[in-house]
């Protein structure tokens, strides 16, 4: 399979802060986006790696971490990963990235 090419309209999306804090998707539409099935996008939910937006709902719907986390978590696991390394990867991944920009943020302030 060819890798795809990041294109300067791909990265503008990632750069409209606006948009992204905006994403909430319904479980249905995030399977099929992510071609990871329901069922494993709710047994996730249901041992804590992702979480639902609003968990009181009877509807599931994730917001962009969530929808990142799913789609990084399916790579590690196509590449042989267990489900509990994977989400460990994906969560200290995460975890430093909040880190750098909480200190890019701190050095702004």
């Amino acid at each position: 399979m060819e890798e795809k090419k990041i294109t300067p309209a791909d990265i503008s999306i990632l750069m409209d802060v606006d948009f992204l804090v905006s994403v909430i998707v319904a479980i249905g539409e995030v399977a099929n986006l992510t071609g990871v099935p329901q069922r494993k996008i709710r047994y996730w939910d249901e041992k804590g790696i992702i979480e639902p937006v609003d968990k009181s709902s009877t509807y599931r719907q994730y917001d962009y971490l969530n929808i990142k986390k799913i789609v990084l978590i399916q790579e590690l696991l196509e590449e042989g990963y267990t489900l509990d390394v994977s989400a460990k990867k994906v969560n200290e991944r995460c975890s430093k990235i909040e880190e750098v920009f909480g200190r890019i943020k701190n050095k702004k302030s």
